[in-house]
């Protein structure tokens, strides 16, 4: 028989997942990864040692009668079926920046793409090096490393792109409706849920590491906030009013990252992006006011351009276009 290249423990657990109304025999589990029924047993063992409880039967093998409800990489990867398969992750209980490991990674010369998901962040960081609470409270701190040699130019739509298609999964993942704030924030209702943050390492014409993190709220309990980010931040949970499936959630998240990378490197998500950001955008028509270095424009939000450029009609009635910037709701000016 032809071993499974696959991790053993993740091709036990997608057939148990599989089979989860009924049993799966040690030796179909045998047979399918090419190694005896003892070695079965061990690989079983480790999985109980994960918080996996496997419930017997005589003559009818094993069913999986509870998972961890903690971030499980072996249980991540069943998950996606087997999907992606060039694609590699790591689980670490802590680690100063996803991103910055991931770039050590590159660096290093790993086999990319492959993602870094830590339970915990001590240095988590978004945009402008900003802090990012990252503590270990059932949320998503996830790192994607690719090589896309592609372009600089072509970048400034690749975090819009990667933000629209995270709109759109959590919203048919937890049937609510998420917002898009250009250029890198999830908002539920106004309040901040997830931040991403891209960067790259570029040669002269072409860029050639790639490093996409997400900070993501799932699982976090209401009230659990530092004061700073009381009444500002919310989790999906919390909008919800019922806890996610963590680690079918980041399965299913990582499939719509990889999904959405192809589609931005073969250039067929022109196709649909202006169309899937406009259903999200929760700037479009509102009155705001960027900040750009010294500069302050207020005006009405336009959307965005085919470039990424926030577009901006100002309150002297001039277009303004935004490669960068902070932007902030404000309220009307009274007629």
């Amino acid at each position: 028989m032809k071993p499974n290249p696959r991790p053993p423990e993740t091709v036990i657990l997608e057939e148990l997942l599989a089979g989860e109304a009924g049993y799966v025999t040690g030796t179909a589990l045998a047979r399918k990864l090419g190694v005896s029924r003892v070695a079965i047993w061990q690989h079983m063992e480790k999985l109980r040692e994960q918080g996996f409880v496997f419930e017997p039967a005589r003559a009818r093998g094993y069913k999986l009668a509870a998972r961890p409800s903690g971030l499980n990489a072996a249980l991540i990867q069943a998950y996606r079926h087997g999907h992606h398969q060039d694609f590699t992750l790591q689980l670490l209980d802590e680690i100063d920046s996803t991103n910055d490991e991931a770039a050590r990674q590159l660096a290093a010369g790993r086999v990319a793409p492959f993602a870094i998901i830590a339970q915990r962040q001590t240095k988590g960081r978004g945009r402008f090096g900003r802090a990012w609470h990252s503590e270990a409270n059932g949320n998503l701190y996830v790192s994607f490393a690719f090589r896309p040699r592609l372009e600089p130019a072509r970048m400034q739509m690749f975090t819009l792109w990667m933000g629209a298609n995270l709109c759109e999964l959590t919203a048919n993942f937890c049937r609510t409706a998420p917002g898009l704030k250009w250029p890198n924030d999830l908002l539920f209702d106004g309040r901040k849920a997830g931040g991403m943050l891209t960067e790259a390492r570029m040669d002269a014409d072409q860029i050639r590491d790639l490093v996409f993190g997400l900070g993501l709220n799932v699982n976090s309990p209401a009230g659990g906030w530092p004061p700073e980010l009381a009444g500002k931040a919310v989790s999906l949970a919390e909008h919800t009013r019922q806890p996610l499936d963590l680690n079918r959630f980041t399965a299913a998240l990582i499939g719509r990252v990889l999904q959405a990378y192809d589609r931005f490197v073969d250039g067929s998500y022109r196709q649909t992006f202006a169309d899937l950001w406009n259903r999200y955008d929760v700037l479009r028509n509102r009155s705001v006011a960027v900040l750009t270095g010294d500069q302050r424009v207020a005006g009405t939000a336009l959307g965005i351009d085919d470039e990424g450029c926030f577009v901006v009609r100002t309150e002297q009635g001039r277009t303004e276009r935004f490669r960068a910037g902070e932007v902030t709701l404000e309220k009307p000016p009274k007629s």
